[in-house]
């Protein structure tokens, strides 16, 4: 497959067929070049524009909130494709199931909390400010950063990377694998951005209008794992074709895998219910209280117009 490994047990370079994963095997940690770059260049990046933006903005310093989101986000990025779980996503169909989930719901809100694009316009100046104001109020800009896309771009991405002969590329090509990878974490962050994102974005989105947001994308997840649920064989015959002799069965495995998209995916999907309707809650008490305001302002000196006394 065009990786290395490093375990606890010797294992051959380049092994299509990997050990059981039992006992010393969940320490392995798979050494590959890109996925590497893929974070350490961006966590460089993210770290040099927060030291940026607090000596161009010494009085409004990047919050460290979001900072340590952003390492976090990288953090999980790590485990999903360095640690076990990225060595045997190509293996065990649940792994990468597993792989998924940390990607998509967990990564990706995390970088979406972490504001990139609003540090990235913080922490440049000069000809560079100017620039990257440009980029962030292009129409593309405008496009991809509208709710709607955000929702249609997963409802597509995951039924197509689980479901159809895309994901059978991925275990047979290195490259789109990477892409793979790399998807997860754009579409999600794109999709989350519309729950968490502070950065530059035109579009708001209600707390209201966010719960009814996550409760029409959770049926996407449910499809898809229910599909894979009820699967009676293989649909992906590079795993066939590898010829596995230890664990569950290959329908199993996608049973499992699709119990696991369907329940961790809802899970999730609910858990970030709560923060949204945490704001709701929050906005709609200071309305009430800016309306009493408004209300004492105006009949502060002849209470009975308010109570009709």
């Amino acid at each position: 497959m065009g990786r290395h490994y490093l375990m606890i047990a010797p294992l051959p370079l380049f092994a299509d067929v990997l050990p059981p994963l039992s006992g010393r095997q969940f320490l392995s940690v798979t050494v590959t070049v890109v996925p590497i770059l893929l974070m350490v260049v961006p966590l460089v990046l993210y770290l040099w524009g927060v030291v940026r933006s607090d000596r161009l903005h010494p009085r409004h310093p990047w919050p460290v909130g979001r900072t340590v989101a952003f390492v976090a986000g990288m953090a999980v990025t790590a485990v999903a494709l360095l640690s076990f779980v990225g060595a045997y996503d190509t293996t065990l169909f649940w792994d990468h199931m597993i792989q998924h989930l940390l990607l998509i719901m967990v990564a990706s809100a995390l970088f979406a909390i972490s504001s990139p694009l609003d540090l990235a316009w913080r922490a440049t100046a000069g000809e560079a400010h100017r620039r990257v104001a440009q980029v962030l109020r292009s129409r593309p800009a405008l496009v991809v950063g509208h709710p709607l896309v955000a929702y249609v771009a997963y409802a597509v991405v995951i039924p197509l990377t689980h479901l159809t002969i895309f994901y059978n590329y991925t275990l047979t090509h290195e490259s789109v694998h990477d892409l793979e990878h790399v998807l997860y974490l754009v579409i999600g962050f794109l999709f989350w951005r519309q729950i968490f994102g502070t950065g530059p974005n035109r579009f708001r989105l209600h707390p209201g209008l966010q719960a009814l947001y996550l409760f029409v994308a959770v049926p996407i997840d449910t499809f898809v794992g229910l599909s894979l649920d009820n699967e009676t064989h293989e649909i992906f015959p590079a795993y066939a074709a590898m010829h596995r002799t230890w664990g569950i069965s290959l329908v199993r495995d996608l049973h499992v895998g699709g119990v696991i998209m369907w329940v961790g995916g809802d899970t999730l999907m609910m858990l970030a219910l709560i923060p949204v309707i945490v704001r709701w809650v929050r906005l709609d008490e200071r309305r009430a209280v800016r309306i009493d305001r408004e209300l004492d302002a105006v009949y502060g000196d002849a209470p009975h117009l308010v109570t009709g006394g």
